[in-house]
Formats: structure tokens, C-alpha cells, sequence
């Protein structure tokens, strides 16, 4: 029993760090009061860029261009959204289907349809003496973007509710005529929210390239995005329940793997299918439940218009 508790732990803990970055960038831009629907497209763009970086450079320099990858991405929906005030679901959806598209063309013009050639992985780091110990010894042998996605959400929270910059963000995706009558650009605050955003869902995207795989796939990220903007609206639009939330759908895709794994009777009885959607299904079973019990902010998907003061 241990052993199947630690194997699923471990497995929660590889996919967990895509999944808390991604959702982490999500918070950030939609509490600037910009709805981005297209994290899959910026994780796609980071993982595809990541890969194919760290086929001729060191794999940490791959991982910082795949988050240049997504922030690229991401200003594109700025300055769609926040320049010319375009619809924000309509831009997300479409940055979506041209990173689907134009991954899938890349990739199958420079390498096949298989994939990229493997990669040198992200060092894993062993803790001294954490081996060992029993339960404990998951968290050895992960990369240092496990620790850093583990840490990251309480830094979010800090930034959001004990620094000047975070106030002013909650509140230009509140009120961004107040902040407006303050003197600050409501314009400049959202561009940071949104091209930050494309870095962290770069990240997310370089992190399964680089640290969960070894290469880029066809399918990655495999809607990892989609299930981030579910867990950064069950998490409340907060950075410690967007934690607590992408922890709990990433052991939702591990027991998925590990039934798959450790019970191959178990596909005579409920087909493959069912167990590659049970973490959508668990999604939106729980955003079911949820229902209309959300704290998003009050100006989100609005664009500003500073002659409608």
C-alpha cells in the first residue's frame, strides 16, 4: 500500500509543476481584468520552443526560451486585447489554433511526426538522506522546477496581497477607473499581467518538454492548459488556491496513469478512454460543483476605455 501511495505521489509531483505555473500566469493576467483562454497555445509554444533550443544549447537557456516563447505569444493577445480591445475569449481561442497548427507544421517539416530528438533532461536533484525516508523520499529526484513551483505560489501571494504592485493589480482588475484617477496606466499594468502570464505558461509548457519528457510530442501539452484555467477558477483566482488546486488535479492525472499501469485488468473492464479523460472529467465535475460560487474580478474581460470615465 505504501508503495502504490508513494508511486502516485511521485507521479503527482511530475506533473505538478507544468500545471502550478500555467496556473499561476492565468491568476496573474485575469486578475489585471484580461481573460486568457489561450495558456494551451503559450505552454505549446514554450514546450516546442524549450525542446528545440535544447537540442544546440544547455537545457536551462532552452527552458528560459520557451518562457520568451510564451511571452511572445502572450503579446500578441495584448495587443489585441488591450490595444485594439478585441474580444478576449475570440483572441485566446485563435492564439490556441495557431499554436496547435503551427507546432504540428514546424515539427513535422524539421523532424517528423514523432516528435523532436530526445533532449538532455533537467538535472533531478537527490536530497542526502531524504532517500531513505519512507513517504518523504518522493520529493528527491525531481528537478529544481519542482521546488521552485512548490515555493512559487506562496511568493505569488505575498506579491498579490503585501506589496503596493499587487494591490494596484487586484485593483485594475476591480476598478481600473480608480486606478486611473490615481495617476497610474491601467493599459501598463495589464500588459505586465499579460506578458508575465506568457512567461509563467511558457515555463509550464518548457517544464514538460525539459523536465516530465525529454523532447517535444505532437500532443503536448495535451490540454494541461485548459485544466490550468479550470484549477485557477477552482482555486478562486488566488495563487494559494490555484496550488491547492493544480496538486489536486495533477494526482487526478496520476491515478490515471496509475490505474493504467498497475491494474492492465482493469482496461478489459472500463475502456482506455474513460481513464485518459478521467482528469478532464474530474475537472468538470468539480466545476460543476462549484457552480456560480467564484470571486472573479469584477472589470474581467472588460476592456478599458479611458473616455468612458
Amino acid at each position: 500500500m505504501l508503495e502504490v501511495l508513494e508511486a502516485l505521489l511521485s507521479s503527482t509531483l511530475e506533473y505538478f509543476p507544468a500545471l502550478v505555473f500555467a496556473t499561476l500566469g492565468a491568476t496573474l493576467c485575469e486578475r489585471s481584468g484580461v481573460i486568457n483562454v489561450g495558456i494551451e497555445g503559450m505552454m505549446r509554444a514554450g514546450a516546442f520552443c524549450a525542446a528545440v533550443a535544447s537540442l544546440s544549447m544547455p537545457t536551462p537557456v532552452g527552458v528560459m526560451m520557451g518562457m520568451l516563447a510564451g511571452a511572445g505569444i502572450a503579446a500578441v493577445h495584448g495587443a489585441l486585447c488591450i490595444h485594439w480591445r478585441s474580444d478576449q475569449v475570440v483572441s485566446g481561442m485563435a492564439l490556441n489554433l495557431v499554436a496547435t497548427a503551427g507546432g504540428t507544421y514546424l515539427l513535422e517539416s524539421l523532424y517528423g511526426p514523432n516528435g523532436t530528438p530526445p533532449i538532455q533532461q533537467l538535472t533531478r536533484w537527490h536530497v542526502p538522506g531524504l532517500d531513505a525516508v519512507p513517504l518523504l523520499r518522493v520529493f528527491s529526484g525531481h528537478s529544481a522546477l519542482t521546488w521552485l513551483a512548490l515555493v512559487l505560489p506562496f511568493a505569488f501571494h505575498a506579491l498579490f496581497y503585501r506589496t503596493p504592485f499587487g494591490l494596484r493589480l487586484r485593483a485594475v482588475g476591480d476598478k481600473p477607473h480608480a486606478v486611473a484617477t490615481l495617476g497610474l496606466s491601467v493599459p501598463g499594468l495589464r500588459w505586465l499581467a499579460v506578458l508575465g502570464c506568457g512567461l509563467f505558461a511558457g515555463l509550464g509548457g518548457a517544464t514538460l518538454s525539459t523536465a516530465v519528457l525529454d523532447r517535444f510530442e505532437q500532443h503536448t501539452p495535451a490540454g494541461l492548459g485548459f485544466m490550468a484555467l479550470a484549477a485557477m477558477v477552482f482555486g478562486r483566482w488566488t495563487p494559494l488556491g490555484a496550488l491547492l488546486a493544480a496538486l489536486f488535479f495533477s494526482a487526478g492525472n496520476a491515478l490515471r496513469i496509475g490505474l493504467a499501469s498497475s491494474a492492465p485488468g482493469l482496461l478489459n473492464v472500463i475502456p482506455q478512454g474513460f481513464l485518459l479523460a478521467l482528469p478532464y472529467l474530474l475537472t468538470l465535475a468539480l466545476l460543476g460543483f462549484q457552480g456560480r460560487r467564484t470571486h472573479a474580478p469584477a472589470a474581467l474581460g472588460t476592456p478599458y476605455e479611458q473616455e468612458s470615465r
